[in-house]
């Protein structure tokens, strides 16, 4: 229950984004003089709205099996468990690039920066992101091999996994040409994105020899498994919203992150995630079955899950580390210019931290990355017109959201409790439903609403220019 509640925030959000990326763009700004990590936003959020109705429908289906006793799964009354599992990784393998493509998205940002060129192949970038997330769709009995599906599906979803691996190959050769020749900076962000690229090509390489179906029966619900998706989720997202955070985390609270405690945590990340999670190939392939707490001894596993216990906690400590630097920073830290990175896109154009307003006059663009053009003697930024004396329209804050939202809590509780046969527990789920559409009903009554916010006078930003068609 609580994970289709959370599903619908999350289709709110994908059409939110979706909207905003189509219809706010500054004026000039095509599609393809996004921002890779906006492309990718873009992206995932289209999976998301295909992806999480199957989960909807296997997780409702779940739900009338253990509260009103339908045999949708239940093999005992006719139920088919197979069908959770198509129904679950239908969903479970987009899921994966709906975790790792924002990720990548972030790397696309900050290895331009740090190697003061423009991204190798942009085109070829958004175009692979796109084809990963279609393909996503069409691999996911991949994760079925051992039940049996036979031998023409079981042969079309090994050869649709080798080809995913094509266009996620063509984004890490693009990432090595931008880096290529490149003036390059070893800032933090740098460090943990080049992370990134490593980590995430592990977890590829053993991630594409799950497309040999004999191969795979072997290390199917083995440790080598565990390996697998820890180095493309863990090694990939985590380094990669880490990268993100400690590249944008200037620009949020106009304060710099402590860059020697960051090469710390960032190496300490690294090897202790090489170390908790490389012995695990072998000690897949040695026949360690995961989901197992303990094990009997004797079979040569003691010494590479030792090995793996004190890469968890070095892991852990680097963690620590780095979110401590930030919180540390974000109270304490020292103060820094707008744009410290000398950055490419347009939000460095704006003061740290961020106005609630974002833009007072809205940008005039002409080139991808129009900042660091405008910067260096290239085609400059124009602004259209501010709200004048009048000010710019912000939205009303509201407290109604808040209550829908404890009202689907409170209903969420409700049903299982019910299930349990709790005295009273029906009651509970209708209140839940009451405050739900309460929230609703008081929020649609405030209206449009909002405030009008005093921004700077226009005068003080470049004339407006016309966009331009551009080579670049």
């Amino acid at each position: 229950i609580g994970i289709q509640i959370l599903g619908v925030a999350s289709l709110a959000a994908s059409f939110n984004f979706i909207c905003t990326i189509v219809n706010m763009r500054a004026k000039g700004m095509t599609m393809m003089r996004l921002p890779v990590f906006t492309w990718m936003t873009l992206v995932t959020s289209i999976l998301i709205i295909l992806a999480f109705p199957a989960i909807t429908v296997a997780l409702i289906q779940l739900m009338f099996d253990r509260q009103f006793g339908a045999n949708f799964f239940n093999p005992s009354a006719g139920g088919q468990p197979i069908l959770w599992q198509h129904l679950f990784w239908i969903f479970g393998h987009p899921e994966v690039y709906i975790l790792v493509l924002p990720a990548m998205g972030i790397v696309s940002e900050i290895l331009p920066t740090f190697s003061g060129k423009s991204l190798f192949g942009y085109p070829i970038i958004v175009f692979s992101g796109a084809v990963i997330g279609f393909l996503g769709f069409a691999v996911w009995s991949h994760h079925m091999f051992t039940t049996g599906l036979g031998a023409v599906p079981t042969a079309a979803f090994a050869l649709l996994t080798m080809a995913i691996a094509v266009p996620t190959g063509v984004k890490i050769f693009n990432w090595l040409g931008t880096i290529w020749g490149g003036r390059i900076r070893f800032t933090p962000p740098m460090v943990l994105a080049l992370g990134f690229i490593w980590m995430f090509m592990c977890g590829g390489f053993s991630g594409v020899m799950h497309s040999s179906a004999p191969a795979d029966s072997q290390q199917q619900d083995s440790y080598f498994v565990i390996a697998h998706f820890h180095y493309v989720l863990l090694g990939g997202v985590l380094l990669g919203l880490m990268a993100g955070l400690y590249f944008w985390f200037p620009k949020i609270f106009g304060r710099m992150p402590k860059a020697s405690v960051a090469y710390v945590a960032s190496g300490m990340v690294i090897l202790g995630f090489n170390l908790a999670f490389g012995p695990m190939h072998y000690l897949g392939l040695a026949g360690m079955p995961r989901r197992t707490h303990t094990y009997h001894a004797g079979n040569g596993w003691e010494t590479w899950n030792f090995v793996a216990t004190i890469g968890a906690f070095i892991l852990g400590i680097g963690v620590f580390l780095a979110f401590a630097n930030l919180v540390w920073t974000a109270f304490k830290g020292e103060k820094c210019s707008s744009d410290p990175w000398d950055g490419r896109t347009l939000e460095w154009s704006l003061p740290s931290p961020v106005p609630e307003y974002n833009f007072a006059r809205s940008p005039v663009i002409s080139v991808r990355d129009a900042y660091i053009e405008h910067k260096h003697g290239g085609h400059k930024i124009g602004y259209e017109s501010d709200g004048g004396e009048a000010g710019v329209h912000m939205p009303s804050q509201s407290w109604m959201p808040m209550l829908a939202g404890f009202g689907f809590l409170v209903a969420g509780f409700g049903m299982p409790m019910m299930a349990m046969m709790i005295p009273h527990a029906g009651w509970m789920v209708i209140a839940g439903i009451g405050i739900l559409f309460t929230g609703i009903w008081l929020w649609a009554l405030e209206g449009p609403g909002g405030y009008m916010l005093k921004t700077p006078s226009g005068s003080t930003s470049p004339s407006p220019v016309s966009a331009t068609t551009s080579t670049h």
